[in-house]
């Protein structure tokens, strides 16, 4: 039997920073949104964060009927009273726009004294997670004026085949949000521009004098050595998110500057990130309306955007806020896509690269190679150009090959915004608005697209790497005009799926769902994603696992006290010791009595 179903709150306080040549920790926060009295999907268990730095805000998720979950007034007694445990003065400070609450810790609190506070809301037994609310930071940096041709949209060796896709779509009816430094303006953009917002909730990291509000203008990232923590450098305003806005979106065929990849789809400029990065909270928040979603005090997104790229990020794994906060964006239709991590290391340990449901994006430079300062690995899906302003033998932080570099929208101010310019930038950052471009080319092309169909065509027709790419590049460099093709040729063939209903017996035994995959060669990937729509009314109670053509067995979710309902999740396991053609299936158990439930769906994503 079960305990009484409880509702779901986090406590949220953490930062972003933008994805650039040079690596930053970052991250974000948020649950997705949930029906009234619902609790939003939760990711699959994950090792408990611990703060490595100081903390001032708390991400607590409560479980479904803990009254916590729906009341402001009990979640702000239940932070007063464990604060008071650890001996610190913890306040409620709102509710995310996934139904979590964000918990002020009354200061920036050491490491262990929010742990010590931490371990007050894990004990009790009525708390899902509870996460630090960590910064992310933009993953660019700026760079000299020198104008370069755009080699990353046309040339044989590495560009991205745009030009021929512009015959078929440009992108026309579709909505690309760009979560980021907000918008500074720029002739080469207005036009494409539609209203946005600013979710950043301090008035000085925002410079703007308040907190949120419907005004998502850049007004500047600049910082002093050691504003943005202990032996931080001093940095010039980096106009990140008009930079990544005119790769997606700059205006065509108007005589001036450059073109975008989507020039005919509008921007929506999504403000997340000011001085010294951006907080989770606050990005949950932003990916949970830019999708449509509705965040408490804030207007309903009267274009809600069917892409979002967030060239932004940190280190550290995928964390629930932000986990939650994506799959209820995916499950709205709106396809997400992310920079990879400027480290030069396995993109598995910086978020929110390592979510599932995002589209991760490595950078790869002129000659085809990824780009020296790329993140890698199993996890990654696709490269796009990214670029290399300087060799990785050079003193960081100069320019030496600007040609080589990603040419876009900018702005010549320092601090605040001067005249309108543009400059070459290299970065993940710059290479996940190819694939945002070219996943809204691809909406607009073909409506009917499912964010996952989108991911899994633009891996399928992605071309190898001209030059190497060691640690791992996903599916090769994406090809826009090959994928065009794809989606306006024909059926678009989904993932491989099994839509027919399988009843789960309560307290009963494991049921099956298969999965016959034919045609491919060798062996499955190291980061098979396994997509699953299962309709349950205690998700807690279901142990589900992945079995392979070869009989092995991969565990997808054990049981636990997550009463909450279904499990609309995407799983990502390392299937390459297994064979790719056979049967495979998805087998759900029901180990507790009382609820029911079935599966829905599931596929397969190579």
């Amino acid at each position: 039997m079960h305990a009484p179903k409880r509702r779901l709150i986090s406590v949220v306080a953490v930062s972003a920073a933008l994805l650039g040549g040079t690596a930053t920790s970052a991250l974000a926060l948020g649950n997705p949104a949930a029906l009234p009295g619902q609790a939003p999907q939760a990711a699959p268990a994950a090792v408990a964060a611990q703060p490595t730095a100081p903390v001032e805000n708390l991400i607590v998720g409560y479980k479904s009927s803990a009254s916590e979950a729906s009341s402001n007034t009990a979640a702000a007694d239940d932070a007063k009273a464990k604060g008071k445990k650890a001996g610190e003065s913890v306040a409620f400070e709102r509710r995310l726009g996934t139904g979590a609450a964000l918990v002020d810790l009354g200061g920036a609190l050491a490491p262990a004294e929010a742990a010590d506070v931490m371990a007050q809301f894990r004990a009790d037994p009525d708390v899902a997670y509870v996460e630090p609310d960590s910064r992310a930071y933009a993953l660019a940096t700026p760079n000299d004026t020198d104008y370069a041709k755009q080699w990353d949209l046309f040339e044989a060796t590495a560009g991205m085949n745009v030009p021929a896709a512009w015959d078929k779509t440009t992108g026309s009816g579709v909505t690309v949000a760009v979560l980021d430094t907000g918008y500074v303006a720029h002739s080469d953009l207005a036009s494409n521009v539609v209203s946005g917002y600013d979710f950043i909730t301090s008035s000085s990291a925002a410079r703007d004098g308040n907190g949120r509000d419907a005004n998502p203008a850049d007004e500047g990232d600049w910082s002093a050595a050691g504003e943005c923590g202990t032996g931080s450098k001093a940095s010039t305003s980096s106009w990140h998110g008009t930079h990544v806005a005119g790769t997606i979106g700059a205006s065509t065929n108007n005589a001036k500057g450059i073109a975008g990849i989507s020039y005919g789809a509008k921007i929506q400029p999504v403000r997340v990130l000011g001085k010294c990065g951006g907080a989770t909270s606050d990005i949950v928040d932003a990916i949970t309306w830019a999708s449509g979603g509705s965040v408490p005090g804030v207007p309903a997104n009267p274009t809600p955007a069917k892409v979002i790229n967030m060239s932004l990020g940190g280190s550290g794994t995928c964390g629930t806020s932000y986990q939650n906060a994506i799959n209820a964006a995916v499950g709205r239709g709106t396809t997400v896509v992310v920079a990879a991590g400027n480290s030069n290391a396995d993109a598995a340990g910086f978020s929110p690269a390592s979510c599932n449901n995002v589209i991760n994006v490595a950078a790869s430079n002129r000659t085809g190679d990824r780009s020296y300062y790329s993140n890698y690995g199993a996890i990654i899906d696709i490269a796009a150009p990214g670029g290399e302003t300087r060799r990785a033998t050079d003193t960081p932080g100069t320019v030496t090959t600007p040609e080589n570099g990603i040419l876009s929208t900018l702005n010549a101010g320092t601090s605040v915004p001067a005249a309108e310019n543009y400059k070459p930038y290299q970065g993940t950052s710059m290479a996940a608005p190819h694939v945002a471009g070219l996943a809204a080319l691809m909406k607009s092309a073909n409506s009917a697209l499912t964010p996952a169909q989108i991911e899994s065509a633009i891996k399928a027709n992605a071309r190898p790497l001209a030059g190497t790419c060691t640690g791992g590049c996903g599916a090769g460099l994406a090809d826009a005009a090959k994928t065009i093709d794809a989606v306006t040729s024909g059926p678009v063939p989904a993932p491989y799926a099994n839509a027919t209903d399988v009843a789960i017996p309560d307290n009963g035994g494991a049921v099956s769902s298969s999965i016959t995959v034919s045609g491919r060669t060798g062996n499955a990937p190291a980061a098979l994603k396994v997509n699953v729509d299962i309709k349950h009314s205690y998700r807690g109670d279901l142990v589900i696992d992945l079995v392979g053509p070869n009989g092995a067995v991969k565990r997808l979710q054990n049981s636990s006290g997550d009463s909450a309902d279904n499990v609309i999740t995407t799983y990502t396991v390392d299937a390459s010791a297994w064979p790719a053609n056979g049967t495979w299936q998805l087998r759900v158990q029901d180990v507790a009595a009382a609820d029911t439930g079935y599966i829905d769906s599931w596929s397969l994503g190579f």
